[in-house]
């Protein structure tokens, strides 16, 4: 029997740019949905081949905005937004993957893509065919039938009666009836004011039509509902209509002309090139097992789908001991942890699951089971003599460990006795392999690599006051979703791994970011004493100053507002104060961002300008009590009384390290402020505080990336950069000249342009013009750097830095101006950048053996930010330390890179973060 199936097309269009992040293909294109789509299509195909698949098929789509139910309610649909901007371009894409499947893709002026699902439905049933639509759009539950179902593949299961009445309380027939009262919001539906699903219900399943309840509603007893049925009853016949399928609309294409064909492999193959879609076209040749041409190896596994059911809850001993027994055998394991919260310093261990093969993996519980001591537990190990078991497995050395996120895993575990290695992780594989591209957590991976969908942890866990702990989940959904997250990140091993070398990013993930893992899951641990006194002080006097300034702020403006009120500060100084160019953006609010008010600032004709100075000084103080003082001294952990920030591999483009709760980076550096903060960063009695810091290394590194003899020979000879510079631009060296130069070394390293110098030095723009000829004009290598850098990455997508790192930049050919100067900024910078990160970080993984060796073991490494490491260490040790630290550091390219410049290293030491400076 025909069997046709109709995909809501508009339906996966959305959902497929929700699920993922931005991406671009290697023309520069916004691509996410077009990726998003074309897997979950390719998903569903496969899916339906394998079962009792269609016969017919086709994908419905939206044509226009405007339908015939405009004409009827002018204001029908009115609430909904415009199309986010960068979806706009990814519509014809779409369309295009959609014919690269040789599906038809239909559309029709004036008519909403489910008027055209519910015609071809019914002629189909006319026909005597079977019918699936492939959506879980409440409207199309109504055409629900005997021969017509729905398959809602976001839960995978198929929508019937029982489903509709289950939700709605009423079979198909009637859903238009209940749909029509309640109204939709979304597609501006006016229905009955007050009226919510459930009374929509109960009085449809009581009259049976909306006609046949308004007709009652003069005889219900006095209240609010029968004032608004006879109040509102146009609206309600109105909304009946408008809820209504039109199940006649002449048909596009003829029911025959749906018969499947198969896909055939050359369009899709044009298509995925076309937009490098790198992994689908792996997948595309291995199902057509032709050749491909691709930088990726072809011999990857066809993984089957997860198969939820067949995880294992490990609950005896026998069962354990047969996993470890397999996992040793076998050279590898993947491994994650379930915690009882997100902070690894705090988190109760609930349970552990491993992976050996796609769908062959378990979950181990160890304390599940309700809080409450009388609470009834189910069965499971003995927690003890299970992390002793896996202790011996975790540490062998015969046994590759594989998680994605290691460090959480390496902390926990830590705090348990056990030292995971070794390890692969494979976060870290993606952003060496795809920074730029795309993002690395576990479930945007999962859709982009696997096709996979990973179970939701809200899904398992529940949201708002209903959450449960994990510990509370039962052991079965506890399972499937613990034991997928190993058996996902093993597949996803499957598929980096040889990657790494067949694309020439090998040596980075071995020398740089792979040791790093377990270098700072240490430094986690290790955390940092905070004089919580100091900061209590600090975050008095600062509540001084923000509360004076706000006084000096609203005496300007001669009446109190909310300075923190980006609409009430927009009001007073570009309404009352009358300050040019305020920039409103769609909301009809002025732009009061950080640039705005600096605009203002450097203007000293402004009459806001001594507003904004104190609202700039005002933001600062804020920030930094909020973010600081303030919540520095509630993320003291009470068992150590130190603080334990948390550092992501792959939170910075370039490579260098990021952190958050608290972020170290972002601390300012050369303010009075910045400095007290870092003060109340203490050494726990009889220890001290040392800071190494490279010196000026980003300028190095350009005299030696970009070939300019005459910095290289500056830094030789330990001449004072800043120095030379204004000497080479201006003629002489004073206050003034050197912070100029200072600026300029730096920012023409970023790729500034002549507007952006001259906003920075406060000089015209052709000022700043001739400052940067200068420049390039004494440093010619530079100018060349800048040149060759663009060309190459425009050519080939992506930067390198001297260790192989590779920074992706697809924004580089964008065809908006702004987006495509600031790729290009990036990306000038980026191999300098990266390469001081990846020195920085093998001097963090040399640093530790380099301190043993010495006999220095109470020399410990707490803290890295941007180009310093802080130390805390005894007071005895500081001489001996000092040398070997600078050694160390100062060595940290050798013998992988060998630098014609010498890294030069300052060290200070103090009783304090901020005394060490």
């Amino acid at each position: 029997m025909p069997h046709l199936y109709l995909v809501d097309g508009s339906g996966y269009i959305f959902r497929a740019y929700h699920r993922l992040p931005p991406l671009t293909n290697k023309h520069g294109e916004p691509v996410g949905a077009v990726y998003g789509y074309t897997t979950m299509l390719w998903k569903l195909a496969d899916e339906l081949h394998k079962a009792d698949g269609p016969t017919h098929m086709a994908v419905i789509l939206d044509k226009s905005s405007s339908t015939f139910r405009n004409a009827m309610y002018d204001a029908y649909k009115a609430n909904r937004p415009p199309p986010p901007e960068d979806l706009v371009p990814q519509f014809p894409m779409i369309r295009e993957a959609t014919r690269a499947f040789s599906l038809p893709c239909i559309e029709e002026e004036g008519w909403e893509a489910d008027d055209l699902i519910a015609s071809y439905a019914k002629a189909a049933l006319a026909q005597g065919w079977e019918v699936t639509i492939v959506s879980s759009d409440k409207d199309l539950m109504q055409l629900i039938e005997p021969g017509l179902d729905m398959y809602d593949t976001m839960n995978n299961r198929r929508l019937s009666d029982d489903a509709v009445i289950e939700k709605f309380g009423v079979p198909p027939k009637q859903l238009g009836e209940v749909l029509a009262l309640m109204g939709d919001s979304v597609d501006n539906v006016p229905g009955v004011p007050g009226i919510g699903p459930k009374t929509a219900a109960k009085l449809i399943q009581e009259h049976g039509t909306v006609e046949a309840v308004l007709a009652a509603a003069p005889d219900m007893k006095k209240s609010k509902l029968r004032d608004n049925l006879i109040e509102h009853a146009d609206k309600a016949r109105l909304s009946r209509e408008l809820v209504t399928l039109a199940c006649d609309v002449p048909l596009p294409d003829p029911l025959d002309s749906l018969e499947l064909q198969g896909i055939p492999n050359a369009p899709l193959r044009a298509f995925l090139e076309h937009h490098g879609f790198k992994s689908l076209i792996l997948r595309l040749s291995a199902v057509a097992d032709a050749p491909v041409e691709s930088p990726e190896p072809v011999d990857l596994p066809d993984d089957p789908p997860c198969d939820h059911d067949a995880y294992e809850t490990v609950v005896t001993d026998e069962a354990l001991d047969r996993w470890i027994a397999e996992a040793t055998h076998q050279g590898w394991v993947a491994i994650d942890t379930e915690t009882s919260e997100l902070d690894a310093m705090r988190a109760g261990l609930c349970g552990v699951s491993l992976a050996l093969a796609p769908n062959k993996a378990c979950y181990i519980p160890l304390t599940h089971g309700g809080s409450d001591m009388f609470a009834e537990k189910p069965e499971q190990l003995d927690k003890p003599l299970a992390l002793a078991k896996l202790k011996g497995l975790l540490e062998d050395p015969a046994v590759l460990k594989i998680g994605h996120n290691l460090k959480y895993d390496m902390i926990v575990l830590a705090r348990r006795g056990i030292a995971i290695a070794p390890y692969d992780d494979t976060i870290v594989m993606s952003f060496d392999l795809d920074a730029g591209l795309h993002g690395h957590g576990m479930d945007e991976l999962a859709a982009t690599h696997l096709s996979h969908s990973c179970i939701a942890f809200k899904d398992v866990v529940g949201t708002g006051k209903k959450q449960l702990s994990f510990r509370e989940v039962d052991l079965k959904n506890a399972t499937r979703y613990a034991a997928e997250d190993a058996d996902v990140t093993l597949r996803l091993w499957q598929r980096l791994k040889p990657r790494l070398a067949f694309e020439s990013v090998t040596r980075v993930y071995e020398m740089v970011d792979r040791p790093l893992v377990s270098v700072i899951a240490g430094m986690e641990r290790e955390g940092v004493k905070v004089d919580a006194g100091v900061l209590s002080r600090l975050s008095e006097e600062f509540s001084k100053q923000i509360a004076a300034l706000e006084t000096e702020i609203h005496g300007i403006a001669g009446f109190p507002f909310t300075i923190g009120s980006p609409k009430q500060l927009g009001d007073v100084l570009f309404d009352k104060m009358g300050i040019k160019g305020g920039r409103k953006g769609k909301s009809g609010v002025y732009s009061t961002d950080v640039n705005e008010l600096e605009r203002i600032a450097a203007d000293k004709d402004s009459p806001g300008r001594e507003m904004v100075v104190k609202v700039l000084d005002w933001r600062q103080l804020t920030k930094l009590k909020n973010t600081y003082t303030d919540a520095l001294q509630a993320q003291i952990d009470p068992e150590t009384g130190r603080v334990h920030t948390s550092y992501s591999l792959t939170g910075a483009q370039t490579g260098r390290l990021s952190s958050t709760d608290p972020n170290l980076q972002n601390i300012p550096i050369r303010t009075e402020t910045g400095r007290q903060i870092r003060d109340a960063f203490v050494a726990e009695p009889g220890n001290v505080i040392l800071a190494a810091d490279y010196s000026q290394i980003e300028l190095r590194l350009a005299a030696h990336i970009a070939d300019v003899p005459a910095l290289r020979q500056a830094f030789e000879d330990g001449t004072d950069i800043h120095n030379m510079t204004a000497m080479e631009l201006f003629g002489e060296v004073n206050r003034d000249t050197r912070g100029r130069a200072k600026t300029i070394n730096f920012a023409i390293l970023y790729g500034i342009s002549r507007w952006g110098l001259a906003g920075r030095l406060d000089v015209s723009v052709d000022e700043a013009q001739g400052m940067i000829n200068r420049y390039f004009e004494r440093f010619p290598g530079i100018n060349r750097y800048i040149a060759d850098t663009l060309s190459e990455a425009k050519a080939r997508g992506y930067t390198t830095t001297l260790f192989g790192r590779k920074t992706h930049f697809p924004r580089l050919k964008a065809a908006n101006p702004n987006e495509r100067a600031g790729s290009e900024r990036a990306a000038i910078n980026a191999p300098i950048q990266g390469t001081s990160a990846d020195i920085i970080k093998r001097a963090m993984v040399r640093m530790g053996p380099a301190l043993i060796e010495a006999g220095l073991p109470k020399v410990r490494m707490l803290m890295q930010v941007h180009d310093e490491l802080v130390f805390e260490l005894p007071e005895g040790d500081v001489e001996r330390a000092r040398g070997v630290i600078e050694h160390v550091m100062a060595t940290a390219a050798e013998p992988a890179v060998k630098l014609t410049v010498p890294l030069g290293v300052e060290i200070g030491v103090g009783p304090s973060w901020g005394a060490a400076h």
